[in-house]
């Protein structure tokens, strides 16, 4: 019999394990074997796996509309982006099926915003070394990793890419009359797990403001209460975004993404400027609006909060239990991880050899992203796994 796997685009190198079933913040196999999930689908699980709520919602919402386009109203569509613009910046929504089409819509909006007020020569979107914002041609370029672009042609134009940290280069590209955003991940995931500073965060509100540009926050990854805030640039006071895009958690699993835009930066996107076929389909609506009331509560991300310092401090053990191997822990919140002094993806599977899940990111970061809801029953189950694998664990 052949190999099943043959007829996938080999783009993913996945290990053995095939997951069946999923209950809160456990995974299974077909013979029922246990894992506990700290990367939650990268970052995109934040409810755990099959929440009654969630359940609950697609079921009903599939017994009665799947898809009917962005010809028609969608209900669900208007009470979320109601809700959205209620907590947030925004004035404006669009939603899409992914991140990275979060990223086009924030990009063109953008663009549009500059054209519409006669500055068409707008149109350089700055960004910086380790961000992550996406697989399509648009999003790589702004990402602008060597190795995501190799194969595809040349480099778009309109894209400049700055050290992280290069305060000069920033002002001094700020200031280009092409300059047109600032896009930044206020957490970046793929990066390696490195918070951007808050001071830095208000500068780049400051610099925008300055030079008359529109202010991009990605947080696609570290939004949706994944730092203890809604979004994660809601912990710096004079730090707004114009624009922010949200995905992964948002959709707690479900596929849909969002732009959010203030009342500026959306008005001149009109009919014919953008679109999509799925995007705020009622299925996906069903279930954000049950994702958005539970992660939006106070409540519910103060105990995000609390268990973000007990997963904190589990970490912090096991850097100081681990020095020879362990250089620190990096992130915020449930978007975190350890810094290793060697490649970590031996780690990661010594991990799930012990049945915890966790990730890898950037320049040898263990990445952890687990589903919001976990208790401290569950952090000292993951981090007891941990340090099991790092004494075991031999770096090449």
């Amino acid at each position: 019999m052949s190999d099943p796997r043959q007829h996938i685009m080999p783009v993913y190198r996945p290990p053995e394990e095939v997951f069946v079933e999923g209950q809160g913040p456990y995974l299974f196999t077909e013979d029922g074997t246990r894992y506990l999930d700290f990367i939650a689908g990268i970052a995109v699980n934040a409810l755990g796996h099959a929440h009654p709520a969630m359940v609950d919602a697609l079921r009903d919402q599939a017994g009665k509309l799947w898809h009917t386009s962005n010809m028609f109203r969608v209900r669900g569509a208007e009470e979320l982006a109601d809700k959205i613009c209620r907590d947030t910046f925004a004035d404006r929504v669009f939603f899409t099926n992914s991140g990275t089409e979060a990223i086009e819509c924030a990009i063109k909006s953008a663009r549009k915003y500059h054209w519409a007020n006669g500055r068409e020569e707008r149109i350089d979107i700055i960004t910086f070394t380790g961000a992550f914002h996406g697989r399509s041609l648009g999003a790589i370029n702004a990402g602008g990793n060597p190795k995501y672009l190799e194969g595809f042609g040349p480099a778009l134009p309109g894209f400049v890419h700055l050290e992280w940290g290069d305060h000069e280069a920033l002002k001094e590209a700020a200031a280009r009359p092409t300059a047109a955003a600032v896009l930044v991940e206020p957490v970046q995931g793929e990066g390696g797990v490195r918070a951007m500073p808050d001071q830095c965060l208000i500068g780049l509100r400051k610099l925008c403001d300055e030079h008359g540009l529109v202010l991009i926050f990605d947080e696609v990854q570290c939004g949706m209460g994944r730092t203890g805030k809604l979004f994660a640039h809601d912990w710096v006071e004079g730090a707004e975004p114009d624009i922010l895009c949200a995905a992964k958690g948002i959709g707690g699993g479900f596929p849909f993404g969002a732009c959010l835009t203030t009342e500026a930066c959306g008005e001149h996107m009109q009919p014919g400027s953008h679109g999509s076929t799925y995007g705020g389909n009622p299925l996906a609506m069903a279930v954000g609006n049950v994702i958005w009331d539970m992660i939006a509560n106070d409540d519910f991300l103060a105990e995000v909060r609390r268990v973000s310092g007990t997963l904190a401090q589990g970490l912090k053990s096991l850097a100081d239990s681990h020095p020879d191997k362990v250089e620190g822990v990096t992130g915020k919140g449930l978007l975190t991880g350890l810094k290793m002094k060697a490649d970590p993806k031996s780690l990661q599977g010594l991990c799930r050899d012990k049945n915890l899940l966790v990730g890898v990111a950037g320049a040898n970061v263990l990445r952890l992203a687990p589903p919001l809801i976990i208790s401290d029953e569950h952090v000292r189950e993951a981090t007891g796994i941990m340090d099991a694998a790092l004494t075991e664990w031999e770096p090449a």
